[in-house]
């Protein structure tokens, strides 16, 4: 493999190229499918670059695999739109929570993706500060995908101070702000007109080492000139001129993709979830006990709100906990509930 330089995405252990490859698109997403081959070819011609950071695709991913040391390449995809099944890759290095669901509380959703196993880092795409904290207290979080370029930079007033806070990395996708092609000031003299994803890369690239950009293509030509943006250095001046040639207003995507952005991604607090669960678990059992099929309920492990509130749906005949001369708390609360 090439000289590519490597990052530790985020404080968990994960450590990626410097600039990924974003697959998503070379099997449709942003317009029609590319010739199986050719993207294989591509994704080769990547991994023998130095990028060993592959996002999105895993079908596509695992069959360009075939043949390749598996621990030389990092595959992180997503679920949320849909789950990972397996395919031709046997473990996911970072797996994402795509799009939060807003119905259901961050913290089961964690528990989820930790219960689901061969998944070595777990991942947010596009969610808000509270989410990310909330998450995190579950289980950390190693990398938190979002949107972020010389035209898209409002993650940058809490998102992005969110994850530094954290330790947690970040994997900006659309790093070109669909396509950086526009002349500037000083600073764009010298470059040739193909130079303009390259500046803007760069830029990204210059705010941190916890910043992995993954821009996708589906043409090597593209691939080598994304690279080339390691090469370039930028000044303070440099930086600030950039910015304000690209200074840009006006939503980053159509409205009905925005609603699924991380402005929009709180989800409810924990405790009301656990409350719908135990009213529709008693529920369920309450059906079961008038149709015959169960003559008594009981409840395991379960606190003194709950024994109350489930008590109240349908009588509770026993409960079961731990209870022995070295695991005696439960009779603070329990015991003058039960007896």
């Amino acid at each position: 493999m090439s000289g590519v330089r490597r990052i530790k995405l985020g404080t968990q252990g994960l450590e990626v190229s410097a600039i990924g490859l974003g697959c998503m698109g070379m099997s449709g997403g942003y317009g029609p499918a590319k010739p199986e081959e050719e993207m294989i070819k591509l994704i080769h011609h990547a991994i023998n670059s130095g990028v060993t950071h592959l996002d999105t695709n895993e079908i596509l991913i695992g069959k360009a695999l075939k043949g390749v040391k598996r621990e030389e390449v990092e595959v992180a995809t997503k679920f949320g739109i849909k789950f990972w099944v397996g395919h031709d890759v046997d473990y996911i290095d970072l797996y994402y929570v795509h799009r939060i669901d807003t119905k259901v509380p961050i913290e089961i959703t964690i528990k989820k993706l930790v219960e689901e196993g061969k998944i070595k880092h777990i991942g947010l795409s596009e969610a808000g500060p509270a989410t990310i904290r909330r998450a995190h207290a579950v289980h950390p979080i190693t990398a938190v995908q979002l949107e972020w370029s010389l035209w898209t930079r409002d993650a940058e007033e809490e998102v992005i101070p969110t994850c530094r806070e954290l330790g947690i990395g970040i994997v900006p996708f659309g790093p070109l702000g669909s396509g950086f092609f526009a002349s500037g000031p000083k600073v764009m003299e010298n470059l040739a007109n193909n130079d303009y994803r390259k500046l803007a890369l760069a830029w990204l690239l210059h705010q941190g080492d916890d910043v992995g950009p993954i821009p996708g293509t589906t043409k090597i030509e593209n691939l080598n000139q994304n690279l080339e943006a390691l090469a370039v250095k930028l000044t303070a001046q440099d930086m600030a001129e950039v910015e304000f040639m690209a200074s840009f207003k006006g939503a980053r995507m159509p409205e009905q993709i925005l609603v699924h952005t991380y402005k929009n991604s709180d989800t409810p607090p924990l405790s009301s979830r656990k409350s719908d669960y135990a009213s529709r678990t008693m529920g369920e059992l309450k059906k079961l006990v008038e149709e015959g099929k169960v003559k008594y309920v009981g409840l395991s492990e379960a606190g003194a709100s709950t024994i109350r509130r489930t008590h109240v749906v349908h009588p509770i005949t026993v409960v079961q906990n731990e209870w022995s001369l070295q695991s005696r708390d439960l009779e603070d609360e329990l015991l003058a509930i039960i007896v």
